[in-house]
């Protein structure tokens, strides 16, 4: 069996450290807002590039609190509308709608499945106020057109880099080319926890400082509550694992780039298609090459999509479908399931995700090549 992504086998690469950091904070008596929460989030942003990291229980909340710092702190106001590509995880837009903000679902760019630049400005009205770009699959979604609409336009960019851990635009880290970013720690994640977690990154700190008090009740100080917050924390156990994962990620991301490429080399079929397989080796200076991306997920996109699906599963292969269902479709939000959103809904009817992940052979990468190339 090739596992779409063996955690197990993930967790044990870096077996001893993570146990002495787990039983680490055990003999401390220590278990939240502690020192291993204090030094992951200065080596965390340290490796992004920020000036601030704070961490949260998950990526959806550290979203949501973003978008609660920016209306606390009078930048944006409920009703505003924030731009977000339309093929993304729900979550992106969760955090639009439960913060009393309008998402406007945005087409992405069918060569590499990110937002369409090209469809931003059309998106755009007067109440237009901020982008959330998500950095999908493991992809840089930030282009220098994209740059130049924010700067233009004046609108706030943020990040949702829950897939993108590492992941580059030139000599900068996403996470670092907006206003803020949301990080989920999720198991399967690049830079994935034990169990659940988040953070929030941002050079802001009048930022910073409001995300800190929004997740601890809305408190900066004990008992005194200037906001009406909630409870999100990272726990020091979680915060010790990540911490010693992040000295492996770019080795890591390394060995995703290494299995990637022989997708790309050796995934020959008509009826497959690659995103951007041309250009992810650089042929375009619009989308960022190979060597930039971290390949969270590694998707394909065929119009037989369940019948490659159980090809591969006979031959023990485990793939998933990111996502079988847009948002606009979805029935929390019956209000947009009339909208027609063709090159959205056409991704999500063909994408197939083969397995990818730094514990993976070259030998079992081929193999899933060979797979996708035969007779299914």
């Amino acid at each position: 069996m090739i596992k779409f992504l063996d955690l197990k086998k993930i967790t044990e690469s870096h077996g001893a450290e993570i146990g002495e950091a787990v039983s680490r904070v055990i003999r401390s008596g220590w278990y939240l807002q502690g020192e291993e929460n204090r030094r992951f989030e200065q080596n965390f942003a340290s490796f992004i590039g920020t000036g601030h990291a704070v961490g949260c229980a998950n990526g959806l909340d550290a979203l949501v609190l973003i978008f609660r710092a920016l209306i606390e702190t009078g930048r944006l106001h409920p009703g505003d509308e924030v731009l977000v590509p339309a093929n993304t995880y729900i979550a992106s837009i969760l955090a639009l709608t439960e913060t009393g903000l309008r998402p406007v679902l945005v087409e992405p760019d069918p060569r590499s499945l990110q937002i369409d630049p090209g469809q931003i400005e059309k998106a755009m009205t007067p109440q237009t106020r901020a982008l959330l770009t998500v950095h999908l699959y493991g992809r840089c979604s930030y282009t220098s057109r994209m740059a130049e609409i924010v700067e233009r336009s004046g609108l706030l960019l943020v990040e949702d880099n829950a897939q993108a851990h590492g992941c580059r635009y030139g000599d900068r880290r996403t996470g670092s080319l907006g206003i803020a970013a949301a990080h989920s720690f999720y198991p399967g994640k690049n830079l994935g926890a034990l169990g659940d977690g988040g953070a929030v990154t941002t050079s802001d700190k009048e930022l910073a400082d409001t995300v800190r008090a929004l997740a601890n009740y809305g408190s900066a100080e004990k008992y005194v509550f200037r906001y009406r917050g909630r409870n999100s924390r990272l726990d020091e156990i979680q915060a010790a694992v990540l911490d010693v994962k992040l000295r492996h990620l770019d080795e890591d991301n390394e060995k995703r780039r290494h299995i990637a490429r022989i997708y790309f080399e050796e995934i020959c079929n008509p009826e497959v298609e690659i995103p951007g397989k041309e250009l992810y080796f650089g042929e375009n200076p619009e989308i960022p090459a190979a060597v930039d991306s971290v390949f969270h997920v590694f998707p394909v996109l065929t119009g037989r999509r369940n019948d490659l699906r159980r090809h591969l599963d006979s031959n023990g292969i485990q793939t998933l479908v990111h996502y079988p269902i847009p948002p606009h479709k979805q029935e929390c939000y019956s209000e947009w399931n009339g909208m027609s959103l063709p090159v959205t809904e056409s991704i999500h009817d063909r994408e197939l995700s083969l397995p990818i992940s730094p514990v993976m052979t070259d030998e079992e990468a081929r193999t899933v090549a060979r797979a996708v190339n035969g007779n299914w």
